[in-house]
């Protein structure tokens, strides 16, 4: 098995501590740059951006860091199918919109997906790293990226996945455990049966394929690290932790609601977006993925466009309980701090660890 200084250096990294991307604002250029500097690795959730935006963001985080950066991309998006329950998709959302005093929900449209023109400014952005999510990256993006220096991620929920990411050429493998917030990346098979926690994927992962894994879901401190190390991680992708840093972007309900949940207050939802992720329970959750009918959740993106008016009113107006509240299962070990200052005892707590554990 390859040193952890070597898996690192194979990496390009300067540590084991990578900052999630979080698409939706939540990395802020100024929170990516906060974590290169002490050290770590920033990512940009760029998915919902556009090109123009891409590019602009890129700039923002070159002026304040000159260490490298990385920006995530959802892997190419086909068309929804029809959506027979449309009707009460919107009547679940309608009440919400009146009690936030906004017009009537209107029915989405799949506005295409804008996935090549996403690479061409993530080649042009002079970001060190391409991550994709919710499948393979596409043959002509990982040839591309790695002709221009890139290391090409991917993640995945399963060995199976992992494997068929080796096959597609990226260097390196998020394994995302079930504990993880946000979005699950799941690409092969039901992702309702891929909720593997990361203690149990990490070394399968580890043992199926030849490159570097990095460890995502429910570490949040130098122990979880050490931890992930141990079951043969190189690395660790972390995203609630950094969620409540004082750079971060999400609204300040959002970071209140994490740093006042329990453990046990998260659960799987399609109900914001169509996709699978994981964030505190609340009344709109409750309310709009009903399980008498759940297929009123219409594909992703079109409940994603659906509900963004409403998350966009709800985190003005701090109204948690219409907001998409991600996180991991670790989140009461989220605090209020500098991003600078997470990532330096996120790497002191680690090779403490590391030095006990080694006698």
């Amino acid at each position: 098995m390859p040193s952890y200084t070597d898996s690192l250096e194979r990496l390009g990294l300067r540590s084991p501590v990578i900052q999630a991307p979080m698409a939706g604002g939540s990395d802020t250029a100024a929170l990516v740059a906060a974590v290169n500097e002490a050290g770590g690795l920033g990512f940009v959730g760029a998915a919902y951006l556009t090109a123009e935006q891409i590019a602009e963001r890129a700039r923002d985080i070159r002026g304040r860091t000159a260490l490298p950066f990385g920006i995530n991309l959802f892997a190419p998006t086909p068309a929804p199918g029809p959506a027979p329950m449309m009707a009460e998709a919107l009547a679940r959302v309608a009440g919400f919109h009146a009690e936030l005093g906004l017009p009537a929900p209107k029915e989405p449209s799949y506005a295409g997906d804008g996935f090549d023109r996403q690479v061409a400014a993530l080649l042009d952005s002079g970001a060190a790293f391409y991550s994709v999510t919710f499948g393979l990256p596409p043959a002509d993006s990982v040839a591309a990226a790695k002709a221009r220096g890139l290391r090409v991620l991917g993640t995945a929920t399963t060995v199976a996945e992992a494997v068929a990411l080796e096959q597609a050429g990226v260097d390196a493998v998020i394994a995302q455990g079930s504990e993880a917030g946000g979005h699950r990346g799941s690409f092969i098979g039901d992702p309702a049966a891929n909720l593997v926690g990361t203690m149990a994927l990490v070394p399968q992962v580890a043992d199926a394929v030849g490159v570097p894994v990095i460890a995502s879901g429910g570490i949040m401190d130098g122990r979880g690290i050490a931890a992930a190390l141990a079951l043969g991680a190189a690395a660790v992708q972390m995203g609630t932790a950094f969620l409540t840093c004082e750079e971060a972007g999400p609204p300040e309900a959002h970071k209140q609601a994490i740093l006042s949940a329990r453990e046990d207050q998260t659960r799987v939802t399609r109900a914001f977006s169509g996709r699978p992720a994981r964030g505190i329970a609340n009344r709109f959750m409750e309310v709009v993925e009903d399980r008498q009918a759940p297929e009123a959740v219409l594909p992703f993106p079109l409940q994603n466009t659906l509900t963004r008016p409403l998350r966009t009113a709800a985190a003005k107006d701090g109204r948690a309980e219409f907001l998409s509240l991600w996180a991991g299962q670790g989140l009461r070990l989220a605090r209020r701090r500098p991003a600078g200052d997470l990532v330096a005892e996120l790497l002191r707590g680690t090779e403490a660890v590391r030095r006990a554990l080694a006698g």
